[in-house]
């Protein structure tokens, strides 16, 4: 037996009996982590916007492809309160939640000066100060049951800048310090915290911001790929969901145990640059 089928049959022991809460986890990358954390015996929840019919497609299919539980939480990310009763849900319907993974993130390019404030406002709410509010709803049962995971969507976009995506940027760069911190505080009680630090995964989030920077740097659309998003990738290759969703599927194993306050990036070798 590989080391690699190995780690996987301990990972899936260690999550039997586990819970994990994935937000803006409807679609793309999030959705494909709760499915990984689901292969491994996970029940989850799902969080996000979208098509009430595709979200409950999404829902029921990972219960039926892995014979675990899925709830749905319709939770606004922007919402301090919602977040604490989502979390707050999760626990009375599970009997606790033992892996979190903050994900929920969105995007706006444009230039400073004629940044809107609402939308700067929105990006920070949903890419920063939510992966704040579940953690402190969810930290407190945690350290109650001695073991937890804490795993935050970053982005190379943590590690180094591009233009006109200054709401993006100072969000990822303060999930990283957040993570950061959050590990060190609970270094001591068994809770992991890290982050896994994508570059350009082709998502819907990605497909999105397509137009606004065709708008904004006068190009076409593939040339936005060739010259923009896969520019800083040396293998010129977009990251897959699947490639982030095993590294989220590892961090919550025995093997990674002692990973903690990390940023992993799976960036094609952008911020090796």
């Amino acid at each position: 037996m590989t080391l690699a089928s190995n780690t996987a049959l301990a990972s899936k022991t260690a999550l039997a009996s586990k819970t994990a809460l994935v937000t803006g986890s409807t679609s793309g990358i999030g959705l494909a982590i709760a499915r990984g954390l689901a292969a491994q015996g996970a029940n989850v929840v799902i969080n996000g916007f979208g098509q009430p019919e595709e979200i409950e497609r999404a829902r029921a299919a990972i219960e039926a492809d892995h014979g675990v539980r899925a709830h749905y939480s319709g939770a606004d990310m922007t919402q301090p309160e919602e977040i604490a009763g989502m979390i707050a849900e999760a626990e009375r319907a599970f009997g606790g939640l033992d892996v979190l993974v903050n994900n929920a993130g969105i995007q706006f390019v444009s230039a400073i000066e004629a940044f809107p404030v609402q939308k700067w406002d929105q990006i920070i709410a949903i890419n920063l100060s939510s992966a704040f509010h579940t953690m402190r709803a969810a930290i407190p049962g945690m350290k109650a049951r001695g073991w937890g995971r804490i795993i935050n969507t970053a982005s190379a976009h943590s590690l180094v800048a591009s233009p006109y995506k200054a709401a993006y940027v100072a969000a990822k760069h303060g999930i990283a310090g957040l993570t950061k911190t959050a590990a060190l505080e609970l270094a001591t009680h068994k809770i992991t915290v890290n982050c896994i630090s994508p570059g350009y995964v082709w998502t819907p989030l990605v497909e999105a911001q397509i137009p606004d920077t065709m708008k904004a740097r006068g190009l076409t659309k593939d040339q936005v790929i060739d010259e923009v998003l896969l520019a800083a990738q040396p293998t010129k290759e977009f990251v897959t969901v699947e490639q982030v969703a095993a590294i989220a599927v590892f961090l919550c194993s025995d093997a990674a145990s002692q990973i903690t306050g990390a940023n992993l990036s799976v960036d094609g070798g952008w911020t090796a640059q």
